[in-house]
């Protein structure tokens, strides 16, 4: 049987889409980008449905937010049962489902030391909180952030975000963030020297003897951001010396090293947090996306000795709302209970296959990721690595046509992050779309 059999074409957008996307066109701000026209009606785990009833597999999980996939029973059952109680209160008064959210994510914290949890609706804003705070603690006003990175688009998060100068052209930046090269083992920016053992180490001798001497003094640094994996720059992993030579030299300085989870973090890549994988303690973690299963929650976890910031400091009208906590306590439940071994599994079947796969089409020049936090980056051809962008654009129109939802990162990578509770046939059915369009779109 052929990998293709059972493939179909669909015409979308049906006539429902159509008229719905037209009424988009005339009242919503077309700052928002779409990669193509998916209309959503409804989900259910991995698969969702458009409004003209054509039924897809979901390998963007919401950008990585659906992490117990659509519409759980456990997470529906929970805010169920909250907005039966109260929907709001806001963040001057006091909580069962916030509390208890905050001793969970204490207890899932990936340092040693206890930590104090900050509730917020969204990355951006757990990004924010985590610079204020950095720099409340440190009394020092200037970054290390990287290129390629992404932490969100409102003012201080943009400032480090560095993936596409359309996120940032026409708008004022921060000041204070210095960007470097983030250590790309596929297309390293900086050359290794003699003695590095890897591009990580050159990224860090760059930060050491080029920004430190010449540029900015470590003592007026609070803290570096970083993506334990980057994701809009193209799910890339750092080398294996990158983190532990980071952490070295922060403490070396004084300097916090803030791990922005809000993509990588809660399961996504097989562990609670992808920083985890080299066994590197942050001090301070950003997270949102896959932590309440789609409702807008986020939280910064800050080690205890950092959050010395006065009552009235900060705030969030929404921070801590009842809906999202629930949704939250629902979704760390389901991990717990398999989900979060699930996502190493599949991960790992997923990679192998990818990996044959890339060994029928030259355009595949690296399959990379841990647990189902994957990328594919897409080359013109394997020996100068010259990304691919339109045969990645084309790959993922051409996937949705077919019924697989993907979407392309960096210049030229096809991410892949389903839903943690992916099942093996699910993972050999986007497997099965995913090669069907990408040898269409090698054709063209």
């Amino acid at each position: 049987m052929s990998p293709s059999d059972g493939i179909t074409r669909m015409n979308v957008p049906g006539p429902r889409a159509q008229a719905l996307i037209a009424r988009d066109e005339s009242v919503v701000s077309q700052a928002y980008g779409r990669p193509y026209p998916f209309a959503m009606s409804r989900g259910q785990g991995a698969r969702v449905f458009d409004v003209d009833g054509n039924r897809f597999l979901d390998f963007v999980a919401g950008i990585a937010v659906n992490a117990t996939g659509h519409c759980h029973p456990r997470v529906v059952a929970a805010l169920r049962e909250q907005a039966e109680k109260f929907l709001h209160v806001s963040s001057d008064y006091y909580h069962e489902q916030w509390v208890l959210l905050a001793e969970k994510l204490n207890q899932l914290r990936p340092f040693s030391e206890p930590a104090r949890v900050f509730m917020v609706n969204s990355g951006t804003e757990a990004v924010e909180a985590a610079l204020k705070l950095a720099r409340h603690h440190t009394g020092r006003d200037n970054f290390i952030g990287f290129l390629g990175a992404f932490h969100g688009r409102s003012t201080g998060a943009l400032s480090f975000t560095a993936s596409k100068t359309t996120q940032r052209e026409g708008f004022g930046m921060m000041p204070g963030v210095t960007h470097i090269p983030y250590p790309d083992p596929f297309r390293p920016l900086l050359a290794a020297q003699p003695g590095d053992a890897d591009c990580g180490e050159a990224v860090m001798r760059y930060l050491e003897e080029v920004i430190f001497r010449r540029l900015l003094s470590p003592q007026q640094v609070a803290a570096v951001l970083v993506e334990p994996i980057q994701g809009e720059g193209g799910y890339i992993v750092p080398p294996e010396s990158f983190f532990a030579r980071l952490r070295a030299l922060c403490d070396r300085h004084g300097i916090l090293l803030i791990a922005d989870e809000v993509q990588s973090g809660m399961g996504r890549t097989g562990k609670w947090w992808a920083i985890e994988h080299w066994g590197v303690e942050p001090d301070i973690v950003c997270s949102a996306k896959g932590i309440a299963s789609g409702l807008p929650l986020g939280a910064m976890i800050a080690r205890e000795h950092i959050s010395t910031w006065p009552a009235g400091s900060h705030g969030n009208t929404f921070g801590g709302n009842p809906l999202g906590c629930a949704a939250a306590l629902a979704t760390i439940a389901v991990l717990q209970d398999g989900a979060l071994q699930n996502a190493r599994e599949q991960g790992v079947f997923l990679q192998d296959a990818l990996a044959e796969i890339a060994g029928r089409h030259a355009a595949i020049g690296d399959v990379r990721g841990k647990g189902l936090m994957i990328g594919i980056d897409l080359v013109r051809e394997r020996d100068s690595r010259v990304p691919a962008k339109a045969l990645a654009e084309r790959v993922a129109q051409l996937a949705f046509i077919h019924g697989l939802l993907l979407l392309p990162a960096g210049e030229s990578v096809v991410r892949m992050a389903p839903p943690l509770v992916l099942t093996r046939a699910e993972a050999e059915e986007g497997l099965a779309i995913f090669e069907h369009a990408l040898t269409l779109a090698e054709a063209r």
